[in-house]
């Protein structure tokens, strides 16, 4: 996501915050004795969330020490989801779905056109830290394809035109609405509902 002296510049130690601390307890809780590294996903995102979107290894450690659980085992898990970013992420977060069906209705001109528009490449982050950009598997939302996920939103129906006009309003600090881009309804086919408007036995 960044140069390789943000990863240099790693925090020396990284402890919850009190209220953190509490939602890692509350997360814990909802396991048996014994099995609470079932809490590690959460505890992972709470320690991104509070490390301004990013894991450094620290914040890994300490949700290992607070599990039990060998530090290794918490790499594992933080580098097999793309949901963990393990550099500096911009604090627009663009994570661009490349599986077939967002593929097929124009995902890589997408990324190219957020590769153009904000002069980064994948795993890139602007200078002013503003964006960065990966590109990801399924993000779930195929019947409204191509999709881009901007930090916890999906942005549906998009084009390169529609995108970029995203990536201004992110720019300005505006926050636009989430959701499809053409004001489909859900996953309606594009246009809404046609079922029950032809004739008998159409």
């Amino acid at each position: 996501m960044s140069s390789a002296a943000d990863v240099a510049n790693q925090p020396a130690s990284f402890a919850f915050t009190p209220e953190n601390l509490e939602r890692a307890k509350w997360h814990i809780a909802k396991y048996p004795p014994g099995r609470q590294a079932s809490a590690v996903l959460a505890l992972l995102d709470l320690a991104q969330r509070q490390s301004g979107g990013w894991l450094p290894r620290a914040a890994m450690d300490h949700v290992a020490g607070i599990l039990d659980m060998a530090p290794i085992r918490v790499y594992e898990v933080a580098t097999f989801y793309t949901m963990f970013n393990l550099q500096p992420a911009g604090k627009y977060h663009l994570q661009v779905c490349r599986t077939t069906p967002c593929w097929l209705r124009g995902a890589d001109d997408l990324t190219e056109a957020c590769k153009r528009k904000l002069g980064i490449g994948l795993k890139g982050r602007t200078a002013d830290g503003k964006f960065s950009l990966i590109e990801v598997e399924c993000l779930g939302a195929c019947v409204n394809a191509p999709v881009v996920q901007i930090n916890d939103d999906l942005y549906e129906d998009l084009d390169v035109k529609k995108l970029e006009a995203l990536l201004d309003a992110f720019a300005r600090g505006e926050k636009p609405e989430m959701g499809s881009q053409i004001g489909r309804q859900g996953s309606a086919p594009e246009g809404g509902p046609q079922v029950l408007l032809g004739g008998a036995g159409e």
